[in-house]
């Protein structure tokens, strides 16, 4: 089992949580037509809490076709994990990827390896790519939902971020 996946269950358990602002990948619907202009809102320095700590997002604005991100879990003044990743433009489409490293910065991935995530929908304030969803709130306010599995179930876990 992936790292990952074992820190989510252990951090998930208090956490009250449904499945109702994701949707699943269908390889029978092909990805939609898409831009990074969908999606450029997410651009900025985000922060909330979750898992008993701080999180935190950066995000650049579009630029060679891909947004990069950073993401970090702060946990009683200690970093738990560190994901970096990305969304890009490819095949007219979009494609968000990304990579979890450890707090030495010891990958958990396959070094050729990333998780990845295609574009579903795009739809009024929110981006749906394969079981993770961004949300628009307002120019200071979004939320991301994403399914993990706890105990071999997937649940929905969200993280409500406020610009900084």
């Amino acid at each position: 089992m992936k790292p990952l996946f074992i820190l989510v269950f252990v951090f998930c358990s208090s956490y009250s949580i449904s499945q109702n602002n994701t949707l699943p990948f269908n390889e029978d619907n092909p990805s939609p037509k898409a831009t990074l202009d969908a999606v450029s809102w997410v651009s900025g320095h985000w922060r909330g809490e979750a898992f008993g700590g701080i999180i935190e997002e950066i995000w650049s604005p579009p630029l060679g076709n891909s947004m990069m991100f950073s993401f970090k879990l702060v946990v009683k003044d200690k970093v738990i994990f560190y994901e970096l990743g990305g969304i890009t433009e490819k095949d007219g489409t979009l494609l968000l990827q990304l990579k979890h490293f450890a707090p030495d910065f010891k990958g958990w991935e396959e070094k050729e390896e990333s998780e990845v995530f295609e574009l579903v929908k795009i739809e009024g304030n929110r981006v749906y790519f394969d079981n993770f969803t961004f949300e628009k709130i307002n120019e200071k306010e979004i939320n991301l939902y994403v399914v993990v599995e706890n105990k071999g179930t997937p649940e929905e876990v969200k993280f409500n971020y406020k610009r900084q």
